[in-house]
């Protein structure tokens, strides 16, 4: 093999292996600053876009033991590699999809499992895990803050009970008034 196309195929090789993931996209149709944008967002979600002949990539994969996905290279096609999760680069794409009608998802690779596109998209829609691990602190604290709350209510005699978001009392009502003081009031009139 041609030393120069071996090196090509080390530098792929090397970001497949580094990468948790490879997603395929058919960036046919952008424009060339719509794609500077894209690697831009990938870029700021950890992402890395990369092209390269569809050949030198299915050696890479190949050489890396990835699952065969050769029959997916074809046309004009990008992989998109990166060192973070595989979950902001997804939204990044389809977000990028939603807004200029482009590029396609194709394919991905997820450890040794095959993605196609509908797959890569409901990955999109899960949260990161910085979202996650923020909702399952809000859960865990939220029994601590309900008891807080209460006792805060029940044993601090100095707090005014509607502070704390419970209800104030009603004051006295008046006295309603009782017939023989209506019927006084109407004779007077």
């Amino acid at each position: 093999m041609n030393p120069d196309k071996q090196i090509i195929i080390d530098s792929l090789l090397a970001r497949v292996n580094d990468s948790p993931y490879v997603i395929v996209i058919d960036y046919t149709g952008l424009t060339v600053p719509q794609f500077s944008e894209l690697r831009n967002r990938l870029g700021d979600s950890g992402a890395k876009c990369t092209v390269a002949k569809n050949s030198y990539m299915r050696k890479a994969l190949s050489e890396a033991g990835l699952p065969d996905v050769g029959a997916d290279l074809v046309g004009q096609t990008a992989f998109v590699t990166g060192s973070s999760e595989v979950f902001s680069a997804a939204k990044v794409l389809k977000n990028f999809e939603k807004e200029f009608k482009k590029p396609e998802m194709k394919i991905g690779i997820l450890g040794q499992d095959v993605l196609d596109g509908i797959k890569l998209k409901a990955i999109a829609e899960i949260p990161s895990r910085e979202a996650v691990l923020s909702q399952l602190l809000g859960l865990i604290n939220e029994p601590a803050t309900r008891i807080a709350r209460i006792l805060l209510e029940k044993f601090d005699p100095e707090r005014q009970h509607f502070q704390s978001g419970g209800a104030q009392e009603p004051a006295e009502a008046p006295a309603a008034e009782t017939p023989a003081e209506v019927s006084t009031e109407a004779a007077a009139e």
